[in-house]
């Protein structure tokens, strides 16, 4: 009797011990749905409010790629909220830039670089710093980057500030440095 006992309370422990935790995919706004365009003849005499009109500016995606300005691709750090993997909506502009000039030229490589603050065990931080970089790598796939020009790596809490006191102190400590290759 006792012997099945340990059986069972063996087999509930391989199977607990065998328990994965999902990693959540990248949350990624897709732009490439448009809105109605509302025609300019038209001078709001059919019935539409003006208001409700939106003005869409055409740009030629070939020749805007070459048009990123130094300073918008001078941002590389991606900031994340405390235990999250999630791109913030603020940042998801400086992804598309990179993006981008990525896609434009094909030959150029990139390191995303995960980190995390301190708190947390090691092996969650460096658990969460490759999450948080594979959620920008997958943005930068949705966008036409393509796998071979990315690399993925996580620094956990080894790069962040020592001695942090304050959630300020901690946001900077969680980000995705974006790296060229040759820098």
């Amino acid at each position: 009797m006792n012997h099945n006992i340990w059986k069972i309370a063996a087999l509930a422990l391989v199977l607990t011990a065998c328990k994965s935790t999902p990693m959540n995919p990248a949350k990624v706004e897709d732009s490439s749905v448009t809105k109605p365009i509302s025609n300019s003849q038209n001078n709001g005499n059919d019935g539409s409010a003006g208001a409700n009109k939106i003005d869409i500016k055409t740009v030629d995606v070939d020749s805007s790629q070459d048009q990123l300005s130094a300073a918008e691709l001078a941002k590389r750090q991606i900031f994340f909220d405390y235990d999250s993997d999630a791109i913030r909506e603020e940042y998801k502009g400086l992804v598309a830039n990179h993006a981008k000039y990525l896609a434009a030229h094909p030959q150029t490589k990139v390191v995303l670089q995960g980190n995390t603050d301190e708190r947390g065990t090691h092996e969650y931080n460096l658990a969460l710093g490759q999450r948080r970089s594979v959620a920008v790598k997958n943005a930068l796939n949705v966008l036409g980057v393509s796998d071979s020009q990315i690399e993925t790596v996580s620094y956990g809490e080894e790069r962040s500030k020592q001695n942090c006191a304050d959630e300020d102190c901690f946001q900077h400590d969680r980000r995705v440095d974006v790296v060229y290759a040759g820098q």
